[in-house]
């Protein structure tokens, strides 16, 4: 049974102690565990390294961590303390591993990261160009401690700023502190956090509530997922130094979806080491001040992510938002004063309170300090959880951090802010990433998503998607946004099947406008980003879907007409292949009976040089004759 912490001078022996630990620990294997790993293997990959060391007699530890980041290059494997970047290690490589690299201090350059551009290999993350573009702060854990392990995140410093806060500060020199920083909530509205945290305290009551938001539900996303399994000491100490800010709290909740099973696993143990060290619960540090946390599990619905949609949520009602103001700061959870924020905001917010407000400040833009966590996506080279300074160019995010697009494409537009976000084209690439920049673009920052696309990508059908998901995630509650939506998902689904018609893309703005201004919470006046930013900035591709039946990306495969090119080979897979027959062979090659094809996509999906084309109905006829 470990002893509970009751003073700050127990918590800085304990710290030292730990910390001489690590730093003598001899060799660390420390095997990605995030998700992105675990899809590629790394629960095998952790089995096999646990099982090798005994075999071979090998002096070193293998520790789960979360995750670090390259997911292009899953499963990732770190070798301390020689801070060896393995990527790509599967189960039947780790024998290998073990042998060469751990017992006799060798390499395997087939594991290292090479540069694409240069041939260089790398040895160590920090000679990654993913890595050399980006600073770490909400994510500075990840992938360095086992997140199951409180001893591990206590080694590296882990609640010394809660120290800090209860034995050192009031709550107002706290608040002051975070507002120094400029923090702004990380959830996607920007609100100034230590202005909100002003407010909750200012407001008189002697119950009041912290709740974290871990409700990620946008597609692409998993920032919050990501700090909630790989750090979640983080977010639970950035929560009780909140709560101790707002005053007159002693109850808290993390909120997450149980579509986040690792996270709710991983939290849960969190919070019981929190309260078995002394850091949850009654008393606190010796500081008389109690405080402690439940973890609420969200049933996935999007809406959710709604402030007010969540607090109802907790209180066990039908999830549906509510007319603000009152603000949450006012009445919240059970009509009581409620501070609310995201699982990154509270993760920056020991950072802060250790290194001082200004420090933080030292990065990101006047108006948006700090750096943001993203989830780059697409059709980039390097996949993976990333964190830049704010006021990063697009330009610089995609190329020098993402590597550029995918078999070296033709960049189209980057989707920043989820399913309720905008599409940024390739003339706004130099574009700084912050608050405002990307709201007068039409997107927004929202939580953190952000998905590139080439001049593959059809922006019709892209828009369609996103418009799709919000569509079924609308709780229904208000008439602009379950009816507005629907109307607009309908005329979309008709442009692209090739019935679209004149006077469709001035009813999609309009809808959109109305729906922005009238629905009752943010996920609905956000809704229309993605078709509202297309048509601003690609209106020729629905022009085209109209009026010429066809897409201009070729995507679209219902639309137009199949046209087998001069450089097919003649191999037969689409003949072979067409259900409906539609492929005839003739003496000079094979042709496409398009009064037959049926635009099922068979033959574009099996043939091996890419020589079937999609052309616009006008041209049709030409092509056939």
């Amino acid at each position: 049974m470990v002893a509970r912490i009751s003073s700050r001078m127990m918590l800085e022996v304990l710290y030292k102690d730990l910390a001489a630990r690590r730093a003598g620990a001899g060799c660390v294997v420390k095997v990605c565990m995030g998700n992105g790993c675990l899809a590629a293997g790394a629960e095998d990959v952790f089995h096999a390294f646990s099982l090798e060391v005994d075999r071979q007699g090998v002096e070193a530890k293998v520790i789960p961590t979360g995750c670090q980041g390259y997911c292009q290059g899953a499963p990732i494997v770190t070798i301390e303390p020689r801070s060896l970047f393995l990527n790509k290690v599967m189960a039947f490589d780790v024998a290998k591993v073990v042998d060469i690299v751990v017992k006799r201090g060798g390499e395997l350059i087939q594991h290292f990261y090479r540069n694409p551009d240069t041939g260089t290999i790398c040895r160590y993350a920090g000679e990654m160009p993913f890595f050399q573009h980006q600073v770490k702060i909400a994510l500075r854990n990840l992938g360095q401690i086992n997140p199951m392990d409180i001893e591990d995140y206590i080694s590296i410093g882990g609640y010394l700023a809660l120290s800090r806060a209860l034995t050192e500060m009031t709550p107002e020199e706290v608040i002051a502190e975070v507002k120094k920083s400029g923090l702004r909530g990380r959830g996607g509205a920007g609100f100034p956090t230590g202005v909100k945290w002003e407010s909750a305290r200012r407001v008189k009551g002697d119950r009041k509530f912290v709740i974290c938001n871990g409700d990620e539900g946008d597609p692409g996303a998993f920032m919050d997922a990501s700090l909630m399994e790989g750090d979640p000491h983080a977010v639970i100490e950035g929560m009780i130094i909140c709560a101790y800010a707002v005053g007159d709290c002693r109850e808290g909740y993390i909120y997450v979806r149980e579509e986040y099973p690792l996270a709710v696993k991983r939290l849960g143990i969190a919070l019981e080491q929190a309260r078995e060290y002394g850091f949850l619960g009654r008393n606190i540090l010796g500081t008389g001040f109690d405080f402690d946390i439940q973890l609420k599990k969200g049933a996935g619905a999007f809406v959710c992510g709604e402030s007010t949609t969540l607090m109802i949520s907790i209180e066990g009602k039908r999830p549906s938002p509510r007319v603000t103001p009152p603000r949450s700061v006012e009445q919240g959870l059970w009509g009581l004063p409620t501070c609310l924020n995201n699982v990154e905001t509270f993760a920056n917010i020991p950072a802060i309170v250790l290194n001082g407000g200004e420090w933080y400040a030292q990065y990101g833009t006047e108006t948006s300090k700090g750096t943001k966590a993203f989830c780059i996506t697409g059709k980039v080279k390097n996949t993976g959880l990333i964190e830049v300074p704010m006021g990063m160019t697009l330009r610089r995010v995609v190329y020098d951090v993402g590597g550029g697009i995918l078999e070296d494409g033709k960049f189209k537009a980057v989707q920043t802010g989820g399913p309720s976000g905008g599409c940024i084209p390739e003339t706004h690439v130099e574009t700084p990433v912050d608050f405002e920049s990307l709201t007068r673009l039409g997107s927004m920052m929202g939580s953190g998503g952000m998905v590139v696309v080439d001049e593959k990508n059809c922006m019709v059908e892209f828009a369609r998607f996103f418009l799709s998901f919000t569509q079924q995630e609308s709780c229904g509650k208000c008439p602009p946004c379950r009816i507005g939506t629907y109307e607009m998902l309908q005329i979309l689904d008709r442009i692209v099947a090739g019935q679209g018609q004149e006077g469709d893309i001035e009813r999609l703005e309009e809808l959109g406008r109305m729906i922005k201004k009238t629905s009752l919470c943010g996920l609905g006046q956000s809704a229309p980003n993605p078709v509202l930013s297309t048509i601003c900035y690609f209106r020729a591709e629905y022009e085209a879907h109209i009026r010429n039946r066809g897409c201009p990306a070729r995507a679209c495969t219902t639309l137009g007409a199949y046209v087998i090119g001069p450089d097919c080979i003649l191999c037969g897979l689409c003949r072979h292949s067409c259900p409906y027959g539609a492929v005839i062979e003739r003496r000079d090659g094979f042709f496409i009976e398009n009064a037959l094809c049926k635009r099922c996509g068979t033959c574009l999906a099996v043939c091996p040089t890419g020589c079937i084309r999609v052309e616009p109905e006008l041209q049709e006829e030409a092509v056939n004759t």
